[in-house]
């Protein structure tokens, strides 16, 4: 898989319910996570969704979380940028020019999940996610 750049919106508590409006509107595969599903079951926040994707047949992917208790939510800047792929050297290159002169929130590093993940917001303000997935056979 190629890198790519896609919107990462960010909900609170209603981002199942947007994903499947965005589905309805522009149809494609739409992936839903919980925190529950990642080591946080026994919490009032395990049916919220802690990533979301879609992927259209057009070539469309948004993304899509709900805002865990005690992050801040601000509508107009709810949005990250979100770089992910499986070219490690790339997306890594582009981690670190990004994080440079920025703010590192989430350390690029191994996850839960497997994938490396990162988050960091860069010079200018802007937030950006970096994951680095496993190459697919």
């Amino acid at each position: 898989m190629a890198s790519r750049l896609n919107p990462y919106i960010s909900f609170v508590d209603n981002a199942r319910e947007a994903m499947e409006f965005y589905q309805g509107v522009f149809g494609g595969t739409l992936v839903l996570n919980t925190f529950g599903e990642f080591g946080g079951d026994d919490t009032p926040f395990s049916d919220k969704i802690m990533h979301g994707m879609l992927e259209t047949e057009n070539g469309f992917t948004l993304m899509a979380a709900d805002t865990p208790p005690g992050m801040e939510h601000n509508p107009g800047t709810n949005i990250t940028v979100s770089l992910s792929g499986d070219d490690g050297d790339a997306l890594r290159g582009y981690w670190d020019k990004l994080a440079e002169g920025g703010a590192v929130t989430v350390p690029l590093e191994k996850q839960m999940w497997g994938d490396e993940f990162g988050a960091c917001v860069d010079r200018y303000g802007i937030p950006w996610m970096v994951n680095i997935g496993q190459p697919q056979a």
